[in-house]
Parts: structure tokens; C-alpha cells; sequence
């Protein structure tokens, strides 16, 4: 798997695996084992999901040195701030049973996200997080950060598929160096995607499936992905995708699919901050 570099240096893969809504600890655990079985060597969880003691546990019973793993989590918005995101942290450390984190995020653009700032760039310069960046950032809050503070987000994680593709959001990001990362790449199913007869007939070309060609374009773009599956068979069809090349005309024909507004995650809806806000749990 081919990997693409951040702005401080550090590469990390373009294909990795997620474990949003895998509530199940059991299941979470077994899907991250077969992921990392298969290859996937890039983890992303966060403390609102509620599974980052399965992803921890998956990681210790799979042998694999823990420097082989790119592992991902967030902090959450009741825990913004200085000093709660620094305890929300060492939660999460605990939870993966780890000293150190690859990447940690600000998950959500609201709360007390310039301090939490503060306390991520503490960490990454202690060298107990190598990379530092934020979830669903659009342009103004993105280079309100920037601004802000002394380090630019190395990742920006956001809603990125054919139906979404958020092409000024990266064209700003592109500016700063600022590597995207796609989140629900399958656009959580909507829009029948996986049946698409666009994405469907490239991928008879190819012997693909639609699924493949969509992670396949986004790796062509230099777009990291983390899609999700609690079926082996699908954790193991997403992962190959290095044996064919989608022809420039297959790639311009999917940018044309963009529909130019989100299906999943409206983060300037008032009613969505709201729901956001209430979000509460127990790490």
C-alpha cells in the first residue's frame, strides 16, 4: 500500500480501516484483527465511538510491532479545553494500550477547539503524538487554526466521496499542505452507491467492484480513506486495490458525480451543532 507524506514528514498509508458505529466489542475487536490479518496498517478510532479498548485489544493480540501501526484517534466535543483534552488523552492511551498515538484529532469544529490546540501542540512536540489535525474543518474555521496557533493541521478528516467531493475545501487545504482524509468514502450507502451504474460499469472494466473503484479514485487523488465493514470478505475486497489503475476518463467521469453538498454531516446546520453539542458518553 502506497503511502503519501505529511507536512511534518511523516507518511502514513492512503487506505486504512475505521470502526465508527461498531458498538460491539466483540465484533469491533474481530474486525480490527481481520483488517490488520489482512494488511491495513492505518487505524482510526475516537472516544465517542465508544470502541477504543477493542481497538487496543485487537492491536495486542494481532503480534504486530506497534510501530508497523499507524493508529488514529479523537478528541470528542465535551472535551475540548486545555486541560480536558489533556485528560481525555491519556483515556484514550489507556483505552489502545499505547504510549503514543500516530495522529490525533479535533473531531468536531465547535467547543473549546483553540485551546485543545494548545494542548495537542504541547504533546506533539513532547513526541507523544506524531501528527496533530482536525475532523470537519471547512475554510473558515480551518484557517481561523492556522492563524491562531504556531503548528498546521496535518490532517484534515472530512465527508469525501463521488457524491461529496469537497473540491474548494481541498484546493484551500492544498494551500497549506494539509493532507484529506475521507471518512464514510461510501457515503454510509446513501444514494444506492454501491448499485451505481456509472461506478458499476467501471468497475466490470476492471473486475472491481463499485466499492473498489470508489477507493480506488480516491487513492488516485492522493486521498487517504477509511472505510468501514464488519464482514471480513468486504475488509478484504476494500484492500485490494493496487492491481489496477483507473483510466483518466474513468477519473473525470466520477468528479462529475459530485453533487456539491453533504448527504451525511451538514456541519453548518444549526439543528446538526445542536444534536453535536448533546452528544455525551463515557470514555
Amino acid at each position: 500500500m502506497n503511502t503519501v507524506e505529511l507536512n511534518n514528514g511523516i507518511k502514513i498509508p492512503l487506505l486504512g480501516f475505521g470502526v465508527f458505529q461498531i458498538t460491539d466489542q466483540q465484533v469491533c475487536e474481530q474486525s480490527v484483527l481481520t483488517a490488520l490479518q489482512t494488511g491495513y496498517r492505518m487505524i482510526d478510532t475516537a472516544a465517542c465511538y465508544g470502541n477504543e479498548r477493542a481497538v487496543g485489544a485487537a492491536i495486542q493480540q494481532s503480534g504486530i510491532d506497534r510501530k508497523e501501526i499507524f493508529l488514529i484517534s479523537k478528541v470528542w466535543i465535551q472535551d475540548t479545553g486545555y486541560e480536558k483534552t489533556k485528560i481525555s488523552f491519556e483515556k484514550t492511551l489507556c483505552n489502545l494500550q499505547t504510549d503514543y498515538l500516530d495522529l490525533y484529532l479535533i473531531h468536531m469544529p465547535f467547543g473549546d477547539y483553540h485551546s485543545s490546540w494548545k494542548a495537542m501542540e504541547e504533546f506533539y512536540r513532547e513526541g507523544r503524538i506524531r501528527a496533530i489535525g482536525v475532523c470537519n474543518f471547512l475554510p473558515d474555521r480551518l484557517i481561523d487554526l492556522i492563524f491562531s496557533h504556531e503548528i498546521v493541521p496535518m490532517v484534515n478528516q472530512i465527508e469525501l466521496h463521488p457524491f461529496y467531493q469537497e473540491k474548494e475545501l481541498r484546493q484551500m487545504m492544498a494551500q497549506y499542505n494539509i493532507q484529506p482524509m475521507a471518512w464514510a468514502p461510501f457515503a454510509e450507502g446513501q444514494k444506492n452507491i454501491f448499485r451505481n451504474e456509472l461506478l458499476s460499469e467501471i468497475g466490470k472494466q476492471y473486475g472491481k467492484s463499485s466499492a473498489q473503484v470508489i477507493l480506488r479514485w480516491l487513492y488516485q487523488n492522493n486521498i487517504a480513506a477509511i472505510p468501514k465493514s464488519v464482514h471480513p470478505e468486504r475488509i478484504k475486497e476494500n484492500f485490494r486495490i493496487d492491481d489496477f489503475t483507473l483510466s483518466s476518463d474513468d477519473m473525470q467521469k466520477i468528479e462529475a458525480m459530485d453533487r456539491g453538498k453533504s448527504l451525511i454531516l451538514d456541519i453548518q446546520s444549526l439543528d446538526e451543532v445542536k444534536r453535536l453539542h448533546n452528544i455525551r458518553f463515557a470514555q
